[in-house]
């Protein structure tokens, strides 16, 4: 597949060292210019792009940059991916830690869907709590007892599957966490969040989760 990787900070990066392994053909860019992507790209073979063509042509964008910066993304940024694309969204609201107070969400309203509005396009929520180093050290094949699940929460269905295959071609199982709204489940400090745990204590963390956003999680 063709995918775009807008952000190439922990997750960003190693999302690219996994995903060309794989076979991908990987555009990835970051806020400061391709020409700080030279030594990811000698060592995965990405195209490091501006982030305006990181999109294009793309089948899957993820986007993994700070909450805050989410809406410094220019305008028309999807305009030239592909029919059908998907975008990944990673990010988390640290509003004591980085983001900033967001009244949006303050109020309610579920860091991803608050993302996809700024966008202006769906979004699948995915790899939030999940540990960078992870992605580089526990895949694991299909059935192993140790293979990690991550959750995965979308309005579409079809998108959904399409990330959750890719999830599953990375290395990892995954849980359906329900709808976008439905993701404050697994938003920092949630029992899900960094959960290094199987479908099945996933599933129970997922159950587990407080609607409530916690003290130390808002602005």
């Amino acid at each position: 597949m063709k995918i775009g990787i807008i952000g190439a900070g922990n997750i960003g990066g190693n999302l690219t060292r996994r995903l060309t392994a794989l076979g991908h053909e990987v555009r990835v860019a970051n806020s400061r210019g391709p020409q700080t992507l030279a030594a990811l790209a000698e060592e995965t073979g990405a195209t490091p792009v501006t982030v305006p063509e990181a999109a294009e042509g793309a089948e899957v964008v993820v986007v993994t940059v700070p909450l805050k910066n989410v809406t410094d993304l220019p305008a028309g940024l999807f305009d030239g991916a592909a029919a059908g694309f998907v975008v990944i969204d990673t990010g988390n609201y640290y509003p004591r830690q980085r983001d900033g107070r967001i009244a949006a969400i303050e109020d309610g309203l579920t860091e991803s869907r608050w993302t996809s509005d700024r966008l202006g396009h769906p979004v699948v929520k995915a790899f939030n709590g999940t540990y960078a180093q992870d992605l580089l050290d526990r895949p694991r094949p299909q059935g192993d007892a140790d293979r990690i699940a991550l959750p995965v929460a979308g309005d579409d269905p079809a998108a959904k599957q399409l990330v959750r295959d890719l999830i599953d071609e990375l290395g990892f199982d995954t849980v359906d966490a329900g709808t976008i709204d439905d993701s404050w489940r697994q938003q920092p400090d949630s029992p899900v969040y960094g959960l290094r745990g199987g479908v099945a204590e996933v599933e129970k963390a997922l159950a587990a989760a407080s609607p409530e956003r916690p003290e130390a999680f808002r602005g």
